[in-house]
């Protein structure tokens, strides 16, 4: 299982979210280049519908590739009370051979997308991760090099943290209160629950920029 939560903040604002969430989490950021190949099971493999996605971390000296299932979210009256969603997910290395083997089982390509940006992974209350990134679309089929915005001038923030039947209210509490301290510069939010951009970015941003993250209006983060 998998908590997580989605946002989305202007490109002009990221180096301050980055200045934020550096002192926040204390850790320096990693680089991101993942190439990522969605894939929907074909008629064969019955009527159920499945979807994998094949993640390729091009920023390794020597690419390095994941499979990923994202399953569905949990539902209930407790569900729908937290502000995060809740699903099921399992993810495993596999073998640069990996696209061919699914291919081979009747899996067909929906959509391939590049995003680039960076990532913080930190240990507060429960292990989080903090992705900011640009989404690409593929012009032409596995053309990285040739990737263009899907959304110029915005990009995706989320956060993501492993959990478990037995201990995913602790972990929906972790994420939830370090969200709140994102809060001035973007609003994080259920997957699929659009809020856009909030008004409050461009200021506080500008705080940021000033004093480097030193400013009062983001109180100092503890576990």
């Amino acid at each position: 299982m998998e908590c997580v939560v989605q946002g989305i903040i202007e490109t002009q604002h990221v180096e301050a979210l980055e200045i934020l969430l550096q002192g926040l989490c204390g850790v320096q950021r990693e680089r991101l280049r993942v190439h990522e190949i969605c894939l929907k099971n074909g008629p064969n493999l019955g009527n159920v519908a499945s979807e994998v996605r094949l993640l390729c971390d091009l920023e390794q000296p020597e690419p390095a590739w994941t499979v990923k299932h994202v399953g569905g979210a949990m539902r209930g009256a407790g569900a729908e009370q937290i502000s995060v969603l809740v699903r099921t997910m399992v993810e495993s290395k596999v073998s640069k051979n990996a696209l061919r083997l699914f291919y081979a089982l009747g899996y067909k390509l929906d959509h391939e997308l590049l995003r680039v940006g960076f990532a913080f992974h930190f240990q507060r209350g429960a292990q989080i991760t903090v992705t900011v990134s640009s989404v690409n679309k593929m012009l032409k089929l596995h053309a990285t090099d040739e990737a263009v915005p899907v959304t110029p001038g915005i990009q995706l923030v989320e956060v993501t943290a492993p959990a478990s039947s037995e201990n995913y209210t602790e972990v929906v509490s972790a994420v939830s209160s370090f969200c709140e301290y994102l809060a001035p510069l973007l609003h994080l939010s259920k997957p699929g629950v659009s809020t856009g951009v909030v008004p409050t970015a461009a200021a506080a941003a500008a705080s940021l920029m000033s004093d480097g993250g030193g400013t009062t209006l983001f109180p100092s983060y503890t576990a």
